[in-house]
């Protein structure tokens, strides 16, 4: 076969082996054949020649696989190769070559346009395959910062003002929808102008602190609102590029998966304002006490000048501080009106600087808050159905039944009469007890005292169900006789009693049942006994509860049956828990109900026999929007005819143990209680359909809470709870 014209014709061998005659047929046709397994020494066994064959066998193998990797390599190359035909002499162009024929001096080492060129086309395309690619390997985080979701729990007084906080942070998000446009466009005018129409970023404020990190150690702002609230609430406060970088990519995502105004939102809830406070809701509160929907155009522009850097800005930490504040307030005041938020006729209102509260109203809980926090957090976990972990979540806003001007009355007689025992018997004070509380008609407690300092002493002198309740207790028996009438024969029909029904009123009477006297275990009939050993002679029940004669009760209670009373005494509001032995001195307070639940139960007569269990929380909001809260609704416990003669029997009472301050007085009604062992010595009664109940008792906390004698604690004739009573209802 012939070649090209001019050249010698080769023979077959020559043309089969594509000019390779310098080499043998084997060598062409067998690359790199491995040598020849050298013969097994003389003496070499049957392992030696079994490794000598695997040996062989691994390297055959690796041999064929780099046979087959070059060719798969020249398979995948070969298609490619036309195109590099082609821009060779282009690359060729590009590449570098120094120094540069044709110029001459410095310019000789100057890069062509087309290097140039390429070198910026080049690095573009990098930049944009790596910004791409950062920008698919981010994910936004699943989880929020812990301290970026953390908010308090902020309890409020009946008339609406803070009471107490709870919890590490104080934060209260609220929605958007709840925040005055001022407020938002204030916030906006300050730091984001363009937040609705930028992409999530700035590419001028990322620029900016790049150049600042590198070139000074530190960083600039110029985020937008977005990048702050990534960088808030995903992120650390790390002042870094590599930071920066991922704060950017997270807010163009974000961006993209969220809208404005839900970014917005999670920005004025999490953001920093001084003071302890996060959160637009909590720095109107902390700053002007007050709710952001009150906020003004002139508050909102103070508290956005704030993000710049609370530190820096917060008016009341000095003349500096003031200075710059109320130059960026006029500022951003200025800058909502350029911008189309604030029209000129307002912003010329705006002239004052609105100064600041000096100091942050929402302290942490005091010592007597502490026990109405405590009180108000477990009815508002039961009622609004909430664990302790949702409740510990924080967000919540209380609203209390809790009435300030009666709980500082209260908390200041408590008080002064606790300083007034240290000084006159410090022995026995060290042990003394004071609860007390007041519950309206409608089952609101207004005010309680639980305690010197909770910090000190968790136990709830006002919740304590440890010390009987004496003959407080008489107008229980009394409203369940009249409510159920007597029995005087087993299993006849009930008598009915009234108010000018005649007892026994003389000391020492014994008890008796449709069988005759009462006996005791022991073997001793039961009598009851009346204070000082007093005796009256018949008297009518209304009178023996008005004088406080104790031995009809205790006889009406057996007539009308001990199962009748305990009915009507817990339908009334004391606790079954508390409801003391089914025996005759049930009727004579053997019962250890807490001053709170006295005070309802002697709501329930004020309340014309209606009883509404007491409660804490009337209202229960958690960022605002509202949280279902079971409100206890009124029932009967006893009628009403039956609850207005016990509650002209306890003005009777009143007014005969306190003649001249009944004079003052009207519609006032009231008992005192004292117990067989003198271990307590309460006074409860009612004044403007609110009953408070005091009780005082000793107990040494540190051995039991077995009751102690008073020995004079409670005072002469036990004047000091009626003291205490008068003191906390203003009758006094």
């Amino acid at each position: 076969m012939g070649g090209g014209r001019g050249e010698k014709p080769q023979s077959a061998d020559e043309t089969l082996h594509l000019r390779v005659d310098a080499l043998r047929a084997d060598e062409t046709m067998q690359l790199r054949v491995p040598p020849p397994p050298e013969p097994a020494a003389p003496g070499g066994g049957r392992a030696e020649r079994r490794r000598t064959a695997r040996s062989a066998g691994r390297e055959r193998t690796a041999t064929a696989a780099a046979s087959a990797t070059m060719a798969a390599l020249g398979r995948l190359v070969a298609p490619l190769a036309p195109y590099w035909r082609r821009i060779a002499p282009y690359a060729r162009r590009l590449k570098p070559v120094y120094p540069r024929p044709g110029r001459t001096g410095w310019r000789r080492w100057i890069p062509s346009w087309r290097q140039w060129f390429g070198a910026t086309l080049t690095s573009f395309g990098l930049l944009s395959a790596f910004l791409v690619t950062a920008y698919a390997m981010t994910d936004i985080p699943s989880n929020l910062n812990t301290y970026a979701t953390q908010q308090d729990n902020v309890y409020f007084w009946s008339d609406g003002t803070p009471m107490a906080r709870t919890g590490w942070v104080q934060r209260q998000a609220m929605p958007l929808k709840d925040i005055p446009e001022d407020v938002r466009w204030a916030v906006l005018a300050a730091e984001n102008e363009s937040f609705y129409s930028d992409p999530g970023i700035s590419a001028k404020g990322i620029t900016r602190a790049v150049f600042r990190t590198l070139g000074q150690g530190d960083t600039e702002g110029g985020s937008t609102i977005t990048q702050q609230y990534v960088k808030n609430v995903y992120l650390t406060q790390n002042q870094t590029i590599s930071r920066k970088f991922t704060e950017a990519m997270i807010a163009l995502k974000l961006d993209n998966k969220m809208s404005k105004d839900q970014i917005l939102e999670g920005y004025l809830n999490t953001s920093w304002f001084g003071r302890g406070s996060y959160g637009i809701q909590r720095a109107a509160q902390a700053y002007y006490g007050k709710d952001v929907s009150k906020l003004n155009a002139s508050e909102a522009a103070m508290l956005a000048s704030l993000l710049k850097g609370a530190g820096l800005y917060d008016p009341t930490l000095g003349k500096a501080n003031h200075a710059r504040a109320q130059e960026r307030w006029s500022w951003i005041l200025d800058r909502m009106v350029k911008i189309g938020k604030l029209s000129p006729q307002e912003r010329a209102k705006y002239t004052e600087f609105p100064e600041p509260l000096r100091s942050n109203p929402l302290y942490n809980t005091g010592a007597q808050s502490d026990y109405l926090v405590e009180l108000a957090s477990q009815y508002a976990k039961k009622a609004g159905h909430l664990t302790d972990k949702q409740f510990d979540l924080g967000g919540y806003q209380i609203y209390t039944t809790f009435d300030r001007k009666r709980e500082q009355a209260l908390t200041d007689a408590v008080t002064k009469a606790r300083k007034e025992a240290r000084r006159s018997d410090p022995a026995t004070a060290k042990d003394g007890h004071y609860g007390a509380a007041s519950v309206g008609a409608d089952g609101r407690v207004l005010a309680v005292y639980g305690g010197p300092d909770h910090r000190k002493q968790g136990y709830n002198e006002s919740n304590a169900t440890t010390v009987p309740a004496g003959t407080a207790f008489l107008p229980f028996v009394y409203a369940a006789g009249l409510e159920h009438g007597v029995h005087k024969t087993r299993g006849g029909i009930a008598t009915p009693v009234t108010p000018d029904s005649v007892y026994n009123g003389d000391d020492g009477v014994p008890v008796t049942t449709p069988e005759g006297p009462y006996w005791d275990r022991s073997g001793k009939k039961v009598a009851a006994h009346n204070e000082g050993k007093r005796s009256y002679g018949q008297i009518t029940l209304r009178d023996a509860l008005g004088k406080s004669v104790n031995t009809p009760f205790m006889q009406l209670g057996m007539d009308t049956g001990l199962d009748r009373v305990r009915q009507t005494a817990e339908a009334s509001g004391l606790l079954s828990s508390s409801m003391g032995p089914q025996v005759p001195a049930l009727s004579l307070g053997n019962s250890t109900p807490s001053a709170i639940r006295m005070a309802s139960g002697y709501a329930t007569f004020a309340a014309d026999g209606n009883h509404t269990e007491p409660y804490s929380v009337r209202r229960i909001t958690r960022n605002g929007s509202p949280v279902a809260l079971a409100t206890p609704r009124p029932r009967r416990a006893v009628g009403a005819k039956v609850a207005e003669e016990v509650t002209e029997a306890l003005g009777d009472s009143f007014r005969n143990a306190h003649p001249d301050a009944a004079a003052a007085a009207t519609g006032v009604s009231g008992k005192s209680g004292t117990t067989e062992k003198d271990t307590a010595a309460w006074y409860v009664g009612t004044a403007d359909s609110v009953s408070t109940a005091i009780v005082v008792y000793r107990i040494d906390l540190a051995k039991s809470l077995e009751p102690l004698p008073l020995e004079g604690l409670a005072g002469t004739s036990h004047s000091v709870p009626y003291a205490l009573w008068s003191a906390a209802t203003g009758i006094g």
